[in-house]
């Protein structure tokens, strides 16, 4: 496969802290030394990687020179200029990033000629939008500072990340992913801030899209207003600090049903954090998979499976796997064969993880979104029509009971916490 990145000149990346702020005087304090997360209780070494998955992927993040914006005659009067972001659909598709479970606090707010999403990025409101040639171009509302917004956007998005590269990896010694990665190019695994991830999949417990979408938004909808696009409202995450103030029976009210005592649970635990519960989940970025893991479970209503998507999508734990049943169906079809037909158990999920690891090294949780995006139902149709992928799968046929069936878009992400508790009354 050839690379298709543009020759950007390389730098490492920012690791910034959250862009969300909060009033205490915790906060405001110096960072401190990363409270000490409990020890796990059963270590097993890591599987060390293939060889195909050791090289890492170039970092293709610029120093940010002024691009030149669209020509003024090609945008709308009504709307703000558009600038290119220099990153191919090859790199960034916006249909296979942001609608497929990595976040819930971007909307589609364009229907017409172009693809388009608009989100917050911190404090910044921003529109993306696929260009005819292929490329994405933002446009930011109301924002003074363009060239710090766009060096937090290109974090948000983990664009010092060559996608080419690493699938070039990937595909060469895996027909399958080399066919879903010509197919699926430019699913790109996002660089969240870690508060606003944990509260998110907080919400996802045993749930489906629109209902976490909705409870998503009544949370967003506390921080502050930061402007309207496409008649939908768009707010700043609120801070811990004006996360604090809500109470579960408001939550409850909202429809959060039991949900509400984890999250309001979560808020005092990062609360009693040295220094405050921001500068804690930002060190757990600097932390192995593992150690973050545990730490991470320790909050209230946080399981292995949800604390493996809050280390995958905004701790740079890039190995990090989420194990559901949906991507148990697929590792026991194309990475453990011998276990086609049994039950998901917590033994097994390690196990799973460690067959991703194993077949695709230290950025095996980008791989686990592409081949998760592709059975969506969205893509499997177009993905099926296609012969060589046919000939590629090759998938052993289950045993005992029927497979659920695919995913779709409501039931894929039941990224539940582990525990079996059913909805409340609200």
């Amino acid at each position: 496969m050839q690379s298709l990145c543009k020759t950007l000149p390389i730098m490492k990346r920012h690791r910034s802290k959250p862009s969300l702020t909060t009033t205490t005087a915790a906060a405001a304090a110096a960072p401190p030394t990363p409270s000490t997360p409990p020890p796990p209780q059963t270590l097993r070494p890591t599987p060390k990687p293939q060889s195909i998955s050791s090289k890492k992927p170039r970092n293709i993040l610029s120093h940010l020179t002024h691009p030149k914006p669209i020509p003024t005659h090609q945008q709308s009067p009504q709307t703000p200029k558009w600038v290119p972001l220099n990153l191919s659909k090859s790199e960034l598709s916006l249909p296979l990033t942001f609608p497929t479970g990595q976040t819930f606090r971007w909307k589609q707010t364009d229907h017409h000629n172009h693809i388009q999403y608009t989100g917050v990025v911190g404090s910044h409101l921003v529109s993306l939008k696929q260009l005819e040639d292929g490329d994405v171009a933002y446009s930011f509302h109301h924002t003074a500072n363009e060239a710090g917004a766009r060096m937090a956007l290109l974090d948000f998005l983990n664009a010092g990340i060559c996608l080419a590269d690493m699938w070039e990896g990937f595909s060469a010694s895996d027909p399958r992913f080399a066919e879903l990665a010509r197919r699926l190019g430019g699913a790109r695994v996002l660089r969240q801030d870690p508060l606003e991830c944990l509260v998110q999949f907080l919400c996802s417990s045993n749930n489906n899209i629109g209902r976490i979408t909705r409870m998503v938004d009544f949370i967003s909808s506390l921080g502050n207003y930061l402007g309207t696009v496409g008649g939908l409202d768009f707010h700043e995450f609120p801070s811990l600090d004006r996360l604090s103030q809500v109470s579960e029976e408001e939550l409850r009210k909202a429809g959060f049903g039991y949900r509400a005592k984890y999250i309001i649970g979560t808020v005092d635990a990062l609360q009693s954090k040295p220094g405050g519960g921001a500068e804690w989940l930002a060190s757990l970025r600097e932390i192995d998979l593992q150690k973050a893991i545990d730490a991470l479970s320790t909050l209230p209503g946080v399981g292995p499976k949800v604390a493996a998507c809050i280390a995958l999508f905004s701790l740079d734990q890039h190995q990090a796997i989420p194990v559901d049943t949906h991507v148990w169906q697929i590792a026991t079809r194309y990475l453990i064969p011998e276990l086609a037909g049994t039950h998901l158990t917590p033994k097994l999920c390690s196990r799973v993880a460690d067959a991703f690891v194993s077949k695709y090294g230290k950025y095996a949780g980008w791989a686990q979104t592409l081949l998760f995006i592709a059975e969506l139902p969205s893509q499997k149709t177009l993905l099926l029509s296609d012969s060589c992928i046919s000939r590629c799968q090759k998938p052993v046929k289950q045993k005992g009971r029927r497979s659920s069936g695919p995913i779709d878009g409501d039931s894929s992400q039941k990224l539940g916490i582990e525990g079996q508790e059913a909805d409340e009354k609200l």
